[in-house]
């Protein structure tokens, strides 16, 4: 995700930097993150995190000598990365992801515009499937070969200024196995007040699965529609499910700031459910036309 311009903030009478607007995101009400392991998620939505993926840069990606067709991942934690406070969840997990995004076709794979520029930026990015913790106690210091896959080509993109248009779709080097495809919207539209759910990499940690939320507007005019899921950089190119059908709704692409500066750290920035910008979500109608039909 597109992080992190830098604005002054006053705290206590001191200055401190704080994350982009434009790009962050934040939560609303109570925290809905939840691993993959977590006994409250719905397994039907632990199925289909199968077909989401984090996206790093290729770089980050190493040939694990110990392991034959494995690549070890960097481990260097959420917490640290961010400067946060101790208190903040996850604090101690890797986050090796800047972008998230999802399997639509065997080898078509879609993402936030922002997330993949151009070629050069295609070719320098990887994604890796079922990087998550499906177990508590899952070693992600290693991936099996068969799950990372390299964007190949840009099929489509857009990225309008503000709060416009923003999507890519692009070619694996191969066809994905062992997951399905998502089925996306094709015909009509969400309602205000419908639940959503997102699937992706909040902050770039392994797959956190959010529920709890709802559609705030949908102003059929716009591009995206607003939602009030709980979501960070990170989480743009999430797929974001309407919680009843399982349909993609749309792609996380942007909304408030992540964390706020509290005693010396980074703290997240919490929002009433109503309160706040909301995040935006460019709504599938926009990007289906460039799909095949599953």
């Amino acid at each position: 995700m597109m992080k992190r311009l830098v604005l002054l903030v006053a705290a206590v009478g001191l200055m401190a930097s704080a994350v982009s607007l434009a790009n962050g995101r934040v939560v609303y009400g109570e925290d809905d993150r939840r691993d993959l392991f977590d006994s409250k998620n719905d397994q039907r939505l632990v199925q289909l995190a199968k077909s989401t993926a984090i996206v790093l840069h290729t770089a980050k990606l190493t040939a694990d000598q110990q392991r034959q067709n494995q690549f070890k991942v960097p481990m260097d934690t959420f917490g640290s990365e961010q400067d946060l406070c101790p208190s903040e969840p996850f604090f101690s997990q890797p986050a090796p992801g800047f972008c998230s995004g999802f399997l639509v076709a065997p080898d078509v794979f879609v993402t936030a515009g922002h997330c993949i520029v151009d070629a050069e930026a295609c070719e320098g990015t990887s994604f890796i499937f079922d990087y998550g913790y499906d177990r508590q106690d899952k070693d992600l210091r290693s991936v099996s070969g068969q799950n990372v896959y390299h964007c190949k080509s840009i099929i489509s993109r857009a990225l309008a200024g503000g709060r416009g248009l923003d999507y890519a779709i692009v070619r694996l080097d191969r066809p994905a196995v062992d997951r399905k495809p998502l089925k996306i919207r094709r015909t009509g539209e969400i309602l205000p007040g419908e639940g959503v759910t997102v699937i992706g990499h909040p902050s770039g940690l392994p797959t956190k699965i959010t529920s709890g939320a709802k559609v705030r507007v949908n102003d059929t005019t716009e591009p995206f529609f607003v939602t009030n899921l709980d979501t960070y950089g990170g989480n743009s190119g999430s797929a974001v499910f309407n919680t009843s059908t399982g349909e993609v709704e749309g792609i996380l692409v942007r909304g408030e700031t992540d964390f706020v500066r509290q005693n010396g750290c980074w703290v997240t920035n919490h929002c009433a459910e109503g309160a706040c910008r909301g995040e935006d979500v460019t709504r599938a109608a926009n990007f289906i036309g460039q799909i095949p039909a599953n």
